[in-house]
């Protein structure tokens, strides 16, 4: 009997140290009400989640700042760049562009320098006809005005310096022109030119009492352009004059120029000598006149007419 008693004791034991039985852990569950089964709950994790959201304020705050930084430094760039600009303008003049029509110009003066090369012959030929050459290499007629002057390079100080001047066209409504040939016996160079130069009139260098100073003074301010051989050059001019913020004037000459191809018929062994045509013609009546004008005196100009205007009312009787 007492073996028994001992089996069972240590049966129930060992059923206690195995763990409760299925039964106790469903009673262990937790139910609801309605019997549903309540899931597990996961431990919250709140300093994490709150460290986060701080360091996502801290960035946001740190870019709106540079956003902000930015566009203040354009801002201030823009006001800057405006004042200067501003500031430019007030300092440099206004220009005031007007165009003159003219029936007759001054006639210019037109200085050639030929080198080797010599003068065949000078014609004013009307309406852009000019009449089929006869003789072509052999000189004709001259019925240019003409001077000749020789100076000293106001470059250099040292070259000598022949300049050919001819009095140029006048007649801008009869389209006057002026045709010219030069002759140079062959030389050995590849290209051949010829220089010339224009200045704003013949009747100038006439009244002049140094007439090498006065060329000196044109080469130093006018520049120089170039006609070549075996070519006609047709030059158009216009004339540009332009007053300064303190009265003084300049002139100015812009050109148009084309190229026609020349047919030489000559016979193979005159051909060696070059030929050289050139026409100088007045592109159109109208003389351009720039004036330089600072917004200073632009505004002294509204003025000026108003102060005339009440002046004259105070000399109106019954008037104050």
């Amino acid at each position: 009997m007492s073996r028994e008693g001992g089996s069972t004791s240590y049966q129930e034991l060992s059923e206690e140290l195995d763990g409760p039985p299925e039964d106790a852990e469903q009673d262990e569950e937790e139910e609801e009400p309605n019997g549903d089964t309540l899931p597990e709950r996961e431990p919250e994790r709140g300093p994490p989640v709150r460290f986060s959201r701080t360091c996502l304020k801290n960035v946001f705050s740190v870019l709106l700042i540079f956003v902000y930084l930015l566009l203040m430094a354009v801002a201030v760039f823009l006001v800057y760049q405006t004042i200067t600009d501003f500031r430019d303008k007030l300092k440099h003049p206004v220009m005031s562009v007007s165009y003159k029509e003219v029936d007759l110009y001054e006639a210019p003066g037109i200085a050639i320098y030929p080198g080797k090369a010599w003068l065949l012959s000078c014609e004013h030929h009307l309406y852009d006809h000019i009449p089929p050459l006869r003789h072509p290499g052999q000189r004709g007629d001259n019925r240019c005005v003409t001077q000749t002057v020789n100076y000293t390079d106001p470059f250099t100080n040292q070259t000598t310096k022949h300049a050919l001047i001819v009095k140029g066209p006048r007649d801008v409504r009869r389209r006057e022109l002026v045709f010219l040939q030069f002759h140079l016996n062959e030389t050995e160079q590849d290209f051949s030119a010829i220089d010339y130069l224009l200045f704003s009139s013949y009747q100038n260098l006439m009244a002049s009492t140094d007439k090498t100073r006065f060329m000196q003074d044109c080469e130093s301010s006018f520049s120089s352009w170039k006609f070549s051989g075996g070519f006609r050059t047709w030059v158009k001019m216009s004339l540009v004059k332009t007053t300064e913020e303190d009265g003084s004037q300049s002139v100015e000459f812009r050109q148009e120029t084309s190229v026609v191809n020349y047919i030489d018929r000559r016979p193979t062994t005159e051909k060696g000598d070059q030929l050289f045509f050139v026409v100088f013609e007045w592109k159109d009546p109208y003389i351009q006149e720039i004036q330089d004008v600072s917004i200073g005196s632009l505004q002294d100009r509204h003025r000026q007419p108003l102060e005339h205007d009440r002046a004259a009312l105070r000399r109106l009787p019954g008037l104050i």
